[in-house]
């Protein structure tokens, strides 16, 4: 009967919106059972999305459509949930303000899970459809991945033709930038430059 009451609800949800993590979680399915292919993927090309047999189990259709791009040449999911629950050491660093970005005011507050995939993806609990809000921020990555040699170290994880620079770096920035009158909080840049950077390290 719980079976039955799961997949009615499960369903209903489907026709409601295209996905809810929200519903899914609260159901007590595990990451595991729709994103197998996340534990033994080393490559950030793969295509992680369920099955849409795995969806079928409960949904009576499945439209699981393709993964979002990303800007990513080297990224290993396995390697990631092998060194295990990674929300304490992004909790840390919030802690000792070594974080490279300013963080969201519930993320701390999200930290505290023991599923391991919720260091990295949080919100999900809350989240009624796929949003990039849920994937991880540069600056988790740059909790542990922290030596930054720019532009060297970008290539360590994008590949060479990334779009990473922000649009307001013109090809004036270096000139409009330093006349103060675009209001630039030098906080904005750590995520990509780290604390310690200096303009000369670049230009």
């Amino acid at each position: 009967m719980r079976t039955l009451a799961l997949a009615l609800a499960l369903t209903a949800a489907a026709a409601a919106q295209p996905f809810s993590h929200r519903v899914h979680i609260a159901a007590k399915i595990e990451c595991r059972t729709c994103h197998a292919a996340a534990f033994t993927s080393e490559s950030p090309g793969d295509n992680l999305l369920p099955k849409a047999a795995v969806c079928l189990r409960c949904h009576q259709k499945a439209d699981v459509g393709t993964p979002p791009p990303t800007r990513l040449a080297k990224f290993s999911h396995q390697l990631h949930l092998r060194s295990g629950n990674l929300a304490p050491v992004i909790a840390a660093a919030i802690d000792r303000h070594t974080y490279l970005s300013t963080p969201a005011p519930d993320l701390r507050a999200q930290l505290n899970s023991a599923n391991p995939c919720e260091a990295c993806h949080r919100g999900l609990e809350t989240s009624d459809r796929p949003d990039r809000a849920a994937l991880p921020q540069m600056a988790d990555c740059l909790v542990c991945h922290n030596q930054i040699d720019l532009p060297f170290s970008c290539e360590f994880c994008h590949g060479k033709d990334a779009r990473l620079k922000p649009a307001s770096h013109t090809p004036d920035f270096l000139d409009s930038h330093t006349s103060g009158k675009l209001g630039l909080d030098k906080t904005t840049c750590a995520v990509c430059h780290g604390r310690q950077f200096r303009c000369l390290g670049c230009h």
